[in-house]
């Protein structure tokens, strides 16, 4: 029970609050500094997000597909589309297509009539039992036993599962709209070539059976004849494809059709440096707006004379002496963070330093191809001359790609050397600040801000212990002078009888 100032006449409860305020200062501060805690670390993992987003794109940087810096022209019969890859060469080619890459099939080949008349279904039964053989050369027979009441959806599903996994895996499907079944395997070449036998169980023919695959009564069927895919560039013949697309020389061939007589595709292969012109212009602007912001921050100033405000505070204060006193409080969260700093500073090192790698007499450094930092104050931004950086792509485009993308025991390429620098920044600020994509959060921040609120907590209920006793002695105090009080009107009564 709290008396306050009914004997006394004092305003009990003002003066325990002024002593609440000089007992909570301790606390006050520690909740200052928790704020500051937890605006440092929304800080570093949002300059995080940042080095993760630039990781992302000078991952393409360490790629030599990236760099593929050659675009093709073709003429004349059109047989075959060529693109080039990344050991393309600059040069003119002749293709010839002898022969595309095809599946064996097998439709049926009249309209299939169900039992008692009238064109099937897939829900109808087969109606004949017996035995569907697949039988594939120098390979072992495949069974499919059919009963009468197997419907024909379930002959064809039968027929694909029993060939899942072998060779040739077969597509099958019953079509309603003409009652034929339409077979074929999924892979290309003279490898997937089938016949069907009709057997009863005793493995004579059976060609009712028969009818109700082929719509034609025989004892076996053999597919179309699946062929492999060949090809001939300036002359230089391949064979046995079993797929229409094939890599020779870098140059990727998709074969469309089968030229005749003396009839090619001629292609002309030449440097195209936009593409990867573009894409480091790209990163460039990336990485150069994340080096400006972050090296702001670096070098913002800390005025230490503006701490987070506390719920009090703010409650005497407008919204806009808020927003300008933590404009203040805020300014200064990063400034010269070591792991920052030390990233700007190998970053740097990763641009320009030479390349080991690049090959005596190649390129190694990227002044050499239009690729130059400012001033050191600047923090390592890149600059590019466009004009140099797309003549050294077309002059030289092998050794730009490996300038990027070499990796070797002499030392790796400028886009390997700048993931990797990105990659292990991100490790560092992710085990300081925490990730946000981590359900688990075990960052130095985070333990630090785990300590502070289990210390908050001790000292919260230490002042409710103090205010307690705060209360509970202005509590007896008032009790005492409301007792002398009421002594001192008795022996007033009756000694001076009322006066």
């Amino acid at each position: 029970m709290r008396i306050g100032g009914l004997a006394s006449g004092m305003d009990t409860d003002s003066i325990v609050k002024q002593m609440m305020q000089i007992q909570k200062m301790p606390m006050d501060k520690l909740v200052q500094q928790k704020t500051w805690t937890e605006w440092q670390q929304a800080a570093t993992r949002e300059q995080n997000l940042t080095f993760s987003s630039l990781r992302t794109s000078a991952s393409n940087l360490r790629l030599q597909s990236s760099f593929n810096a050659y675009g093709a022209e073709a003429t004349g019969s059109g047989s075959a589309k060529v693109t080039p890859g990344a050991t393309a060469m600059n040069g003119k080619y002749e293709v010839q297509v002898h022969s595309l890459a095809t599946a064996a099939k097998m439709n049926s080949e009249a309209k299939i009539e169900k039992a008692g008349g009238g064109a099937a279904q897939s829900t109808d039964a087969i109606g004949v039992a017996g035995k569907i053989v697949i039988q594939v050369a120098g390979k072992d027979d495949i069974n499919v036993n059919i009963d009468a009441t197997t419907t024909y959806a379930d002959v064809a599903k039968k027929l694909q599962e029993a060939t899942a996994g072998s060779q040739p895996a077969l597509r099958v499907n019953f079509d309603n709209t003409t009652s034929h079944f339409f077979i074929s395997s999924k892979e290309l070449g003279s490898a997937q070539n089938f016949t069907l036998s009709f057997q009863n169980a005793d493995g004579s023919e059976n060609t009712a059976l028969g009818k109700q695959i082929t719509g034609v009564e025989q004892a076996s069927k053999a597919s179309s004849v699946a062929t492999n895919g060949s090809v001939s560039l300036d002359g230089i013949r391949v064979d046995g494809l079993t797929s229409n697309k094939t890599t020779i020389n870098g140059l990727q061939i998709q074969l469309m059709s089968v030229d005749t007589g003396t009839t090619t595709t001629k292609i002309t292969v030449q440097s195209d440096p936009e593409k990867p012109v573009q894409m480091i212009k790209d990163f460039v602007e990336s990485y150069n707006k994340a080096i400006e912001d972050l090296q702001k921050q670096l070098v913002e100033k800390r005025y230490s004379d503006f701490q987070p405000l506390s719920d009090e505070q703010k409650e005497e204060m407008s919204d806009k002496e808020i927003e300008l006193w933590e404009e203040k409080a805020r300014s200064g969260l990063l400034r010269n963070d070591p792991i920052m700093k030390s990233a700007l500073q190998d970053l740097r090192r990763a641009f320009m330093d030479s390349v080991g790698g690049a090959g005596a007499g190649n390129v190694n450094m990227l002044s050499q191809i239009g690729i130059s930092t400012g001033d050191y104050q600047e923090g390592g931004k890149l600059f590019i001359d466009e004009d140099k950086l797309k003549a050294a792509l077309t002059e030289k485009p092998e050794e730009v790609m490996n300038l990027f993308t070499v990796r070797s025991a002499s030392g790796d390429g400028i886009g390997a050397r700048v993931y990797d620098t990105l990659n292990n920044v991100v490790k560092k600020l992710s085990a300081q600040a925490g990730s946000p994509a981590s359900s688990v959060d075990n960052s130095t921040m985070s333990q630090k801000l785990r300590r502070m609120e289990t210390e908050i907590t001790r000292w919260q209920d230490r002042l409710t212990s103090i205010e307690d006793r705060y209360w509970s002695q202005f509590t007896a105090m008032e009790k005492a002078l409301s007792k002398m009080n009421s002594q001192s009107a008795w022996m007033q009564q009756n000694m001076f009888g009322g006066m």
